[in-house]
Formats: C-alpha cells, sequence, structure tokens
C-alpha cells in the first residue's frame, strides 16, 4: 500500500516538474517570439511621406498622418515634423507610427508700417501675425519723430518678418547750466533769455549783507545739462 502511494507520488512529482519545464520553456519561447516581432522605429523627421512610409513598410510598420498640418520655421513644407512615438524605441510589427506634416515656414502679408509711430507699427504687426526682425534708427529734422521711415519688405510681401527704419528725430542741443549765486538777478535772467532759455524770478526776501536783486538760489543748479526749452527759475534777495 505503502508502494502505491509512494509510486503516485513519484508519478505527480514528475507531472509538476514536466510542467513546470514545459511553462519555463513556454515563457522564454513566448518572449522569444514577441521579441522577434519588435523592431527598431526608423527615423522619419525630415523625411517626406513616401519615403517614409517606404522606411516603415520594410519594417513591417505602418504609416498613420495628422491631417493637421503646423508651420515649422526648420522643416520644409510636406515633411515630416514630428513622429510618435520617436526614433530608437522598439515598437512591434503592425504598429501604426503616427507623424506630423510640416506645412513650411509661417508666412504673412507684412502691412503697411511706413509713417506710423514705433508703438502702432508693433502693435499692427503683431495683429497680422508678422515678427520683428530688426530695427535700424537715424536722426532726421525731415520726418517725423519715432516714426517708421522705411520697411523690408516691402507692403503686401510674403514674409514671416519686417525690418524697420526708425527716425528717432532730431537731437536737441543741451548746455550746462552755470552757477548764478550772487549774479545780479536780471542781468542774468536776461542773459539767458537772449539765448532762448525760459526764466522765471521768483519770490524774493531780505537777506542780511545781500544786496538786493542778487541770486541766492538757482533752479536746475549750476553744471546740471539744460536745454532750450527747459525751465529756469532764480530766487533773488530783496
Amino acid at each position: 500500500m505503502n508502494s502505491r502511494v509512494w509510486s503516485v507520488g513519484r508519478i505527480l512529482l514528475v507531472m509538476c516538474a514536466l510542467g513546470g519545464t514545459f511553462l519555463l520553456f513556454f515563457g522564454v519561447a513566448l518572449r522569444v517570439a514577441l521579441r522577434a516581432r519588435e523592431v527598431q522605429v526608423p527615423v522619419l523627421v525630415g523625411k517626406t511621406v513616401n519615403d517614409a512610409s517606404q522606411s516603415l513598410g520594410a519594417l513591417g510598420l505602418t504609416l498613420k498622418i495628422d491631417p493637421a498640418r503646423r508651420p515649422d520655421p526648420s522643416v520644409q513644407a510636406n515633411r515630416i515634423m514630428q513622429q510618435d512615438p520617436p526614433a530608437g524605441v522598439a515598437a512591434r510589427r503592425q504598429r501604426s507610427i503616427r507623424v506630423w506634416v510640416s506645412a513650411g515656414p509661417r508666412t504673412t502679408t507684412v502691412p503697411a508700417l511706413v509713417g506710423q509711430t514705433e508703438r502702432t507699427a508693433r502693435i499692427r504687426m503683431e495683429q497680422d501675425g508678422v515678427d520683428l526682425d530688426s530695427v535700424s534708427e537715424f536722426r532726421s529734422p525731415d520726418y517725423p519723430a519715432d516714426a517708421v521711415v522705411s520697411q523690408d519688405p516691402p507692403p503686401e510681401a510674403k514674409a514671416p518678418r519686417v525690418s524697420l527704419l526708425l527716425n528717432r528725430g532730431e537731437q536737441s542741443t543741451t548746455y550746462v547750466m552755470p552757477d548764478v549765486i550772487g549774479m545780479d538777478g536780471a542781468r542774468v535772467a536776461d542773459a539767458l533769455r537772449a539765448r532762448g532759455f525760459r526764466v522765471t524770478i521768483v519770490g524774493s526776501q531780505p537777506y542780511p549783507g545781500v544786496p538786493a536783486g542778487t541770486v541766492v538760489r538757482q533752479q536746475p543748479q549750476g553744471g546740471f545739462r539744460v536745454a532750450a526749452s527747459d525751465p529756469i527759475s532764480l530766487e533773488v534777495s530783496r
């Protein structure tokens, strides 16, 4: 009786061992088979749709094209600009590789900007989707200050960006304000007004030991730079 039980146990043990061995080899074989069905996704970015389709077909993969085309400044029109999954990733055969095709660099119609101020020109360019390439400046009394004098390319051209030439206006002449403290206020005012400055004599109060009409305070102070349009105020003693 014991020998029979032992024989049955040995048979069951052998069957379990054989079953485990079968499962092990089956798992290994399945993994090898799956790996054999995997291929490496090739580089598709920059290729035409036909070239990409041929490259994928040789590996057992299929091409899926996204219907939406997007502008790309670095990828020519009708060439692939993006792929999913990316190149180098392992993929099973018959898998679809999704790609996006470039519409080429963005082209817009350049608006007419000559005669507009820089701020107005920038707003118009932003509204029309045109980028600013560069800005050159010069100073001249022949054109309005802060105005666009020239543009490249010209209006109605098809281009993604434009360069502007701006007139910053004639640079005003400035002078160094002299120190007039202690001088006769009326004479100083007359001399400055003769040179085009706007001079005002403000307030007067007694200063012991200082002759009446003598400049005791000034604005701007001596050494500051002033233009003809800047106001100058002098305070004299009484």
